[in-house]
């Protein structure tokens, strides 16, 4: 897994290479859901409102105030997602605890399924209100384009975001690899050597007590020329 490390990054501490970052599939799917949640909620805010001749604006999906909201809502919430989980991979490299990576990850997943979830509703919700809209009610020359737009967004967004979860769940499956949190490759290292044990295969254990000297024993053999043994008393 060379170029790869826990949870999908590098090693804790390697160099950020942009190059490399910008080729993943996971920040092109991150941009991709940035710019089509931006297409969501800015075609809903700027041309999904007409009037009916008076101040009141009306929501172009069948006039239903709440269908305009979900769309803008989760359409905000989905482009600041974006940006912050774009930031979020920029700084995972730099991430060195097993643990946090592993939140993150996990956090990743879960919203991304949510999210992904949000946006099935969000698509059948508009889709929905604007199929029972009626050009008799509302005046939707100005806002049908941008009706069309954000439905089409919508559906492109469950893919797009079913694709980050995909991409969440891969590297929650390479997390398993601790051996890339070091800074130098484990093959690398030596392996320990084992302290030399007291016994030896096919020696015995000689206690220390039988290298002493045998006592100095006298003789006459041993005896210096001239040398007289002294009286006993």
């Amino acid at each position: 897994m060379d170029g790869a490390g826990s949870f999908g990054a590098g090693r804790a501490g390697s160099a950020f290479d942009p190059i490399a970052f910008v080729k993943q599939p996971q920040t092109i799917l991150r941009v991709l859901a940035w710019i089509f949640s931006m297409v969501v909620f800015a075609s809903i805010i700027n041309e999904g409102y007409v009037n009916m001749g008076s101040e009141r604006l009306h929501c172009v999906f069948n006039k239903n105030a709440d269908a305009c909201n979900y769309g803008i809502t989760i359409g905000i919430l989905a482009f600041l997602a974006s940006v912050f989980f774009l930031a979020l991979d920029v700084y995972f490299p730099q991430i060195s605890s097993v643990k946090d990576r592993k939140r993150a990850v996990l956090l990743e997943i879960v919203f991304s399924g949510f999210w992904t979830f949000l946006w099935f509703v969000g698509f059948c919700f508009l889709a929905n209100q604007w199929s029972r809209t009626s050009p008799k009610e509302l005046p939707l020359e100005q806002a049908s384009d941008a009706a069309r737009a954000a439905i089409a967004f919508s559906f492109f967004s469950i893919l797009i975001w079913a694709g980050l979860t995909v991409c969440a769940v891969q590297r929650f499956l390479l997390g398993t690899d601790m051996t890339l949190f070091t800074t130098e490759p484990v093959g690398d290292l030596a392996p320990k050597q084992p302290y030399p044990s007291n016994d030896v295969i096919g020696q015995t254990t000689v206690p220390v007590n039988a290298y002493q000297s045998p006592p100095l024993i006298e003789t006459v053999e041993t005896r210096p020329p001239g040398y007289n043994i002294p009286p006993a008393f």
